[in-house]
């Protein structure tokens, strides 16, 4: 038989976001990661998508309770050119948060999101 929990109604996380912590470990990652790297066109979209992996896997080991994760990585050549980097989310403005890294080498610059979105 099925063991069932009557409801707590707790709104609140046990292990809250730590945003510094997250933005530590993003930072140690991108640096890791592309430290001597050189940015080729075709290899950086896997790229992005190993990073945006191993950034994932890190914030999960920390265990914040009630949250989910979606972790956005782009790398642009430098050119001479702006960029505007832009998102939109529904927004919980007491729970759910943000946090960005980047890495900026000689040719390119990598920038990481990571959102964390409280669910309950």
């Amino acid at each position: 038989a099925k063991i069932r929990y009557a409801n707590t109604y707790r709104l609140e996380s046990h292990n809250k976001f730590r945003d510094y912590v997250v933005r530590d470990k993003a930072q140690a990652i991108l640096t890791n990661k592309l430290q001597q790297a050189k940015y080729d066109g075709v290899s950086s979209p896997s790229l992005c998508a190993s990073i945006s992996e191993e950034i994932l896997q890190a914030v999960k080991e920390l265990d914040f309770d009630r949250y989910k994760y979606v972790v956005s990585v782009l790398i642009v050549e430098k050119a001479g050119q702006a960029i505007n980097v832009a998102s939109r989310w529904v927004w919980d403005v007491q729970r759910d948060t943000w946090v960005s890294a980047e890495c900026e080498t000689e040719t390119f610059i990598a920038l990481a999101l990571i959102t964390a979105c409280y669910y309950e």
